[in-house]
């Protein structure tokens, strides 16, 4: 009887595909990669033509001895890594590891862990895809070129253990461009007018926004409003316009990887590597009773949002027979394909619509069956009718100004019935009574009130990932290690859901920025995304693309080792003494940042946090303000007195008083902005003596 061997990446993939093949099939876990560049050197052959240098990895050799014995014994070899580049990557390795006859080897992938998708996929078995292979190598030996060229450099200069990458760089050049942008923000003052009208008979309020005269007039100061409300006073309120119409809201698209990393989130508050972890295991299969193991989602590192034909019309089936037929939708859910979209993979899915979360609930654990919730209701939705409401306008006239009202309802739910998002849950403004042109209100109360401008948000892990898919940086299954590498790193801190530049990812992406203004240039890094696309395509040949990258490179890393300064790496001696031997402390650079250390070490082992002086009295106490940094590593400034002085602030304060209200001032850019939000007093920085003021 014929033995046949399927050799699968991870080994909680092993038992479940050995249960739908049978016992003919050895199945075998390579437990991912078993070959890769040596850790030790570059492993990149420079003078002869960029040829990788290969060795098993370190551990591996037992398993690659028995998979060499399992693969002696089989007839044929079916390598069933994952369906994406690195899957066809790690089967490539495997067969020159393996030593067998190529023609006893065959490449197979299925999308989800099924005995249908499995066995459809014996019988399609193909040849390995070298393009992908290819383009594989060609993103490895990038990555590999600038990490070993960069990563060096930044230990020279500013501190062993740094790392340099070529999407890791540019994600934190992302957060620190947003960083600025938020630091030298300067508040814009406006203001808003609701008015609440009484229709007669009627003692609801109806809840008005002031619009302007014709077009949309914005009110900018107090002054304004002051003249708005001085006309607004004796005039008459009168309905001007109904008007009554409908608007839909269409299913949202199933889940890419990307979607998916940012709805999870926002939703579940899970990080980037946390929604990996829980689809991985819910891809490669859970115990659920009655059944075994089965994968219950599909393959989970995908940009598609396509559907195969079977599921799709499961999934209507499926709809039609439990909400009824108006709610399946009359048209395929598509998205425009861009160039950056990679169609190999479907959407991420359940693999049968028929098992819903709550009969899973008991075979998942709460975080298993939250992403499974999440992933099912948006795959149900995405082939639901569109949401229906009834949209009503009105139109309130006072002389020549106009205050306007719209409302909505829901007249039918279609994919609402399965699936809402933060915005469809927010209450609409219901109008509770009948109103007709011409009808006449009654003034009930003006509020007018103040606001002010808010900076752009911090990155959070979401909107990060979504920036990335925007800009063409990176791929699917580069986000949450990208994410988890940056903060591991401390170049970044999370706090609640931002992120946060620490002072040593301030340093790191400036040194970048100056240095290698290429790696860490948006454009660039999405252009040689692009030309990985075009190898796995076969219409550019992956060496082209490494011996056009690497001497430009090797350029600015020597350009660089001659013209960089070391950073802040002398040992500063400071005024603050050694409570335990009397010496000078000085200051050091640790993985942390800067620190106090006494130089007596290893003597003296005494050390003690550094705050830097800003030259500023503290305006509660008195006391000096200094730079401290919270535990995961982001600055502000606070009193050295603390915890009797409670002061801080994330901008740099002023020595100077705001001449309006005397709070103390802050530093954005090159401006000087009251402390006091409500007051809005904002000068330019002194400069040769003189100041210019830009507004008060």
């Amino acid at each position: 009887m014929a033995k046949y061997l399927v050799i699968v990446e991870s080994p909680a993939k092993v038992k479940t595909i050995k249960k739908f093949l049978g016992s003919s099939y050895d199945v075998e876990a390579s437990n991912g990669h078993v070959r890769d560049f040596p850790k030790s050197q570059f492993g990149i052959d420079v003078e002869h033509d960029f040829e990788p240098k290969y060795i098993t990895i370190r551990g591996k050799g037992e398993l690659l001895a028995r998979l060499r014995k399992a693969a002696k014994k089989a007839d044929k070899i079916y390598l069933a890594t994952d369906p994406d580049r690195e899957g066809e990557a790690i089967s490539w390795h495997l067969m020159q590891a393996l030593k067998e006859d190529p023609e006893k080897m065959h490449r197979i992938t299925f999308n989800e862990i099924t005995k249908t998708a499995v066995k459809a996929s014996i019988r399609q078995a193909r040849d390995l895809n070298l393009d992908l292979v290819n383009a594989q190598q060609a993103r490895r030996m990038l990555d590999r070129m600038v990490g070993y060229s960069i990563s060096p450099l930044l230990w020279a200069k500013v501190k062993r253990g740094l790392s340099a990458g070529r999407v890791q760089s540019v994600a934190l050049r992302i957060i620190c461009d947003r960083e600025e942008e938020i630091n030298s923000f300067i508040p814009e003052e406006y203001w808003s007018l609701d008015g609440e009208f009484l229709a007669e008979g009627e003692k609801k309020p109806l809840e008005a926004k002031f619009y302007g005269t014709d077009k949309k007039l914005p009110i900018h100061n107090k002054e304004e409003m002051d003249q708005i409300l001085a006309a607004l006073a004796d005039k008459e309120y009168v309905v001007t316009e109904v008007k009554k119409g409908e608007r839909m809201k269409n299913a949202p698209l199933p889940f890419t990887t990307s979607t998916l990393q940012q709805e999870a989130s926002k939703t579940l508050n899970f990080s980037t590597q946390k929604t990996m972890r829980l689809a991985q295991q819910l891809y490669e299969g859970v115990d659920i009773k009655g059944n075994g193991t089965v994968g219950v989602i599909s393959y989970l590192r995908t940009d598609s949002t396509r559907i195969s034909e079977e599921a799709d019309q499961a999934a209507r089936e499926y709809i039609a027979s439990h909400y009824g037929k108006e709610y399946v939708s009359n048209a395929e859910k598509t998205v425009k394909k861009s160039q950056k979209i990679q169609d190999a993979h479907e959407a991420i899915r359940p693999t049968d619509i028929s098992r819903t979360p709550a009969a899973l609930r008991d075979s998942l654990s709460r975080d298993q069956f939250r992403l499974y919730q999440l992933i099912w209701k948006r795959f149900a939705a995405s082939r639901m009718s569109p949401a229906r409401y009834e949209t009503t306008s009105v139109k309130i006239g006072a002389g020549e100004y106009t205050f306007t009202v719209a409302a909505s309802r829901v007249a039918f739910e279609g994919f609402m019935s399965v699936y809402t998002e933060e915005e469809d849950t927010k209450k609409s403004n219901v109008l509770s009574q009948s109103l007709e042109t011409g009808m006449k209100l009654k003034l009930k109360e003006l509020h007018p009130e103040q606001h002010f401008t808010q900076p752009p948000a911090h990155y959070t892990e979401a909107s990060l990932v979504k920036t990335l898919e925007e800009l063409g940086i990176g791929r699917p299954s580069t986000y949450a290690p990208t994410i988890t590498t940056i903060i591991s790193r401390r170049y970044v801190s999370k706090e609640q859901k931002n992120l946060y530049v620490t002072e040593l990812g301030e340093v790191v992406n400036n040194i970048m920025k100056q240095a290698f203004p290429s790696i860490v240039d948006v454009n660039f890094t999405a252009m040689m995304e692009g030309l990985l696309d075009c190898v796995e395509e076969g219409t550019v040949q992956w060496k082209t693309v490494v011996r056009n990258f690497y001497p430009d490179l090797k350029k600015d890393v020597d350009e660089a080792a001659k013209e960089l300064e070391k950073v802040d790496i002398q040992d500063e001696v400071t005024d603050v003494v050694c409570d335990q031997c009397g010496r000078h402390m000085v200051i050091k650079y640790g993985p942390h940042g800067r620190f106090l250390a006494c130089p007596g070490f290893p003597e003296c082992r005494n050390t003690k946090p550094y705050y830097e002086k800003i030259g500023v009295a503290c305006p509660k106490c008195g006391g000096e303000v200094v730079l401290k940094k919270t535990q995961k590593g982001r600055k502000y400034y606070g009193c050295e007195n603390h915890p009797e002085c409670d002061f801080m602030s994330w901008q740099k304060p002023s020595e100077k008083k705001c001449p309006v209200c005397g709070s103390y001032m802050v530093e954005k850019g090159n401006k000087l902005v009251c402390s006091q939000t409500s007051c809005g007093y904002v000068e330019q920085k002194e400069k040769d003596g003189k100041r210019e003021q830009a507004a008060e």
